[in-house]
């Protein structure tokens, strides 16, 4: 699958995974202050979120194969991958299938285990949204707020939208697809896959996606060399609620 990016700077590169129902353009901030560090930074959108193509297909499988066609297909060697919660849990498992691709991997709020479900509410309003024929972002934000009470999430799901023509806007995810695939989105990284290269975990010091030190044995299991750093002011969006912190964090490692 032929995936959406956006590509920016020169360098090392650098691949950087979204999280569940957000895009590549959501880092775009972050992808110039580290091309300004010398990387030629990756903006990927995963398929059925974005600009990218449309599947029934949905699992971290899936998207680590594509990841490997997008790395193949750029004649990218020797990588660095970052990956936000979903996003995360696709470059854990590149990491462990394809180690020889990468030089580094960041992993930012999400461990190797099992998350059931929880994104109803935000689903049950994306689906309203789609079925609404919604004519202008505000009628959209209106029907948003109904489900995420949240402003900054908001924000955040509103940027799916998409203007279709003058008087219709549509989503560009997958929700359907999305819906019916949920369950695979918590997945956890199988028993016995193992990365020995340089990991950084980063935590967002008010988010319950990684629970220190209850899951320190287990993300030191799959990845002996993980380092472990946690961002104060900031929950699961770490790097858009603390921004600086979080940049200085990955810095430091890469």
């Amino acid at each position: 699958m032929k995936l959406h990016t956006n590509i920016i700077g020169e360098g090392k590169p650098f691949i950087i995974l979204h999280g569940f129902l957000g895009m590549g353009d959501n880092w775009k901030t972050l992808g110039k202050m580290f091309s300004e560090k010398g990387y030629q930074v990756h903006l990927v959108d995963q398929r059925n979120h974005g600009k990218s193509p449309h599947s029934d297909d949905f699992s971290y499988e899936v998207l680590a194969e594509d990841l490997k066609e997008y790395i193949e297909e750029h004649h990218l060697e020797k990588v660095v991958l970052m990956g936000h919660s979903m996003g995360g849990k696709t470059a854990m498992l590149f990491a462990t299938t394809y180690p020889d691709l990468l030089e580094k991997l960041i992993i930012v709020d999400i461990a190797p285990k099992y998350y059931k479900p929880h994104h109803q509410d935000i689903l049950a309003g994306l689906t309203l949204l789609e079925e609404s024929d919604v004519s202008s972002r505000q009628e959209a934000a209106k029907i948003i707020s109904e489900y995420v009470p949240d402003r900054p999430t908001q924000l955040f799901l509103l940027k799916n939208l998409d203007r279709e023509d003058k008087d219709k806007y549509v989503l560009k995810v997958n929700l359907k697809t999305l819906k019916d695939k949920i369950e695979n989105i918590g997945a956890a990284l199988e028993k016995g896959k193992v990365y020995e290269g340089k990991t950084l975990f980063i935590k967002g010091e008010k988010s319950g996606y990684i629970k220190l030190p209850e899951d320190e044995g287990l993300l030191h299991s799959h990845f002996p060399a993980a380092e472990i750093e946690v961002i104060s002011d900031a929950g699961h969006w770490v790097h858009a609620e603390n921004q600086e912190d979080f940049y200085d964090s990955a810095i430091r490692f890469l």
